[in-house]
């Protein structure tokens, strides 16, 4: 077996895109983030370059604005603009038709909804108490006890949040029981951390999400006959290490903590958690016990989040 730690500083290397690129969503052209409104909506399939010429022309004579034009003129709506804006300004999402991710990623496909908001709300708070200069975490664990209280949902659409900042983000799925990542990024779940973890493949499973720039995937791969095992061998505690090493933020998805042992195992190696609990379904005295735990364990709390989504 090929040692992880070792193998892994190619991902940066082999992934990396040129800078002030992005895939753009509908196209095989890149974009340049200076590009004009018009430009940006031909390229993506928005807009046809006879219709941006008409725009252009009925703008100099008005002495209008290009999006305030187009969309008297009924070529293009408000969503069409914020669309090209959002390019200019490197805030990439998708359009609704678009269907390479699923529609849970509301970072990516409803980026000015309240649920939005709020998630850049607590991004916020975790850049300014919790990823800063003077703390040095770079990795965070987002546990909660049961099932069904959003893990997955709070960790992907965070991990894409602080790809949106410009920091090449991780996405880590280490919950080898009921994976949901490669799903949410229709990755499948054949390559992964199981994999990586087995001996069986290596940092090839780390996968780039193209339409979301900076934004990248370890899925948990095939689910193991035992998790508990793999998560506790030296192996995971240095793949660990070396993608905290090799990205800005690492963002671990985790499994039910009150029910599956091996989240203490990963609360200890990524060291920093985000505990979750989920309105009108977590109990406090579930909670209560976690925290103690993870406490007796070394794991640090970096904050904790009431999920209403």
């Amino acid at each position: 077996m090929k040692p992880v730690a070792t193998s892994l500083p190619s991902i940066k290397r082999s992934q990396t895109q040129n800078a002030g690129e992005s895939q753009a969503h509908g196209s095989s052209h890149t974009i340049d983030t200076a590009s004009s409104i018009g430009e940006i909506l031909v390229d993506t399939g928005r807009l046809s370059a006879e219709n941006a010429e008409r725009i252009l022309r009925t703008q100099i004579d008005q002495g209008k604005r290009f999006g305030d034009t187009a969309i008297e003129l009924g070529l293009l709506t408000e969503e069409d603009i914020r669309f090209a804006l959002s390019r200019q300004f490197d805030n990439f999402y998708l359009p609704s038709s678009d269907t390479s991710l699923d529609h849970k990623l509301v970072a990516a496909y409803k980026p000015f909804s309240p649920t939005v908001e709020k998630l850049r709300a607590l991004r916020g708070e975790l850049m300014m108490r919790w990823f800063n200069s003077e703390t040095q975490h770079n990795a965070l664990a987002v546990m909660s006890p049961g099932a069904g209280e959003g893990r997955s949902f709070i960790a992907a659409n965070l991990a894409i949040l602080f790809s949106q900042l410009g920091e090449r983000t991780l996405l880590l799925d280490a919950d080898l029981r009921t994976p949901c990542q490669g799903q949410l990024f229709k990755l499948g779940n054949n390559a992964g951390l199981s994999g990586m973890l087995a001996g069986r493949i290596g940092p090839e499973a780390v996968t780039r999400v193209p339409r979301l720039p900076g934004l990248y995937v370890l899925p948990a791969g095939a689910v193991p006959p035992n998790p508990h095992e793999l998560l506790g061998r030296p192996a995971f505690a240095a793949l660990l290490q070396s993608l905290i090493r090799d990205f800005d933020i690492v963002i671990v998805d985790t499994p039910a903590a009150g029910q599956n042992a091996e989240s203490q195992v990963i609360a200890v190696g990524v060291s920093s958690v985000l505990m979750l609990a989920r309105k009108n379904r977590s109990l406090v005295p579930e909670m209560i016990k976690l925290t103690h735990r993870l406490q007796q364990n070394g794991a640090k709390l970096a904050g904790s989040v009431l999920n209403d989504f």
